[in-house]
């Protein structure tokens, strides 16, 4: 039998637990795909722990992950766009990624290129479209300078190269250890913590036109002071905040889409757009991979391998 991730009920991440499964069964518009990588997602974090029960209810025993890339083994009666044996990236809205096999509905995949490695095509979906939706928030092009909390964290580091090819000037609040990876990737690298107003008003002495926060912590405080409009504010964790404050808490539904995945693998399988992976964990280490997320300090992505 496949093994997939299961938790029972709500929890800390001790509850997560993997399990013999019954093979998934594509229906007549789905697809089985055996993972080959799998993300994982603050978001998935919060709905195991029962913090989103009111948006994202789970129902027991649930299943967990969104993003993924593997190789299609199976295909449902009705599809005709893919075939056995095909390379996949794409995502599920059945919290089910984190599996060896997963049923994908077929027009939730694009094809995967040779040159996107495994571990970036299946942490792409989530971060990517998120970081592509901070963009278009923020309304960021040639002239602006947007500054970027959590400027090297999973949706950060796609964020800050999205919005430097829109042709912004970058300002990325991060600790020093990410910074001469920001510096590689033509941002401004700024230390996060006390005096970071001061840092930031140096680094930008003209101003700054745009904000995006992935990290919360009173960051929509520091936006507001920096003089920053609302409508060019947008968080990505922060709701009350932003529900406080009336700036923009834009997330990936807008643009959650297998067009907007499928640009995205171009620009990563053209060199054009780096996917950076902290870790990669098997299967049967979900929890440890979870610990490592929850520190907040991973470059880039960690990613199950099944």
């Amino acid at each position: 039998m496949p093994q997939a991730v299961r938790f029972d009920e709500y929890g800390d991440i001790d509850v997560l637990e993997v399990r013999d499964v019954p093979r998934p069964r594509p229906a007549a518009g789905e697809v089985l795909v055996r993972v080959r990588a799998a993300g994982i997602n603050p978001g998935e974090n919060m709905i195991r722990t029962g913090a989103l029960h009111e948006r994202w209810p789970a129902t027991f025993p649930s299943g967990q992950g969104s993003d993924l890339a593997g190789v299609v083994t199976e295909i449902g009666s009705a599809v005709r766009t893919w075939s056995v044996g095909d390379e996949v990236i794409g995502w599920v809205d059945t919290r089910a990624s984190h599996a060896e096999l997963v049923a994908v509905p077929a027009g939730q995949l694009v094809a995967r290129d040779a040159a996107v490695p495994w571990e970036a095509g299946g942490a792409l979906f989530v971060a990517g479209t998120t970081a592509y939706a901070n963009v278009r928030a923020v309304g960021a092009g040639p002239g602006d300078t947007v500054v970027v909390a959590g400027a090297a964290g999973g949706v950060g580091s796609l964020t800050v190269q999205l919005l430097r090819r829109a042709g912004a000037t970058v300002i990325g609040l991060a600790s020093p250890a990410n910074h001469a990876w920001l510096r590689d990737h033509g941002v401004v690298p700024v230390t996060y913590g006390d005096g970071v107003l001061d840092r930031i008003r140096a680094a930008a002495p003209a101003g700054v036109d745009a904000f995006v926060d992935n990290f919360g912590d009173g960051y929509l405080g520091l936006a507001l002071e920096l003089g920053v409009a609302k409508d060019r504010i947008n968080t990505i964790i922060d709701f009350a905040g932003a529900a406080r404050t009336g700036v923009k808490s834009e997330g990936m539904a807008g643009s959650a889409n297998a067009e907007v995945l499928a640009e995205l693998a171009k620009l990563v399988a053209a060199g054009d757009l780096d996917v950076p992976i902290a870790a990669s964990y098997p299967l049967a280490e979900v929890r440890t991979a979870y610990r490592d997320l929850m520190r907040r300090h991973a470059r880039g992505k960690i990613v199950l391998i099944p």
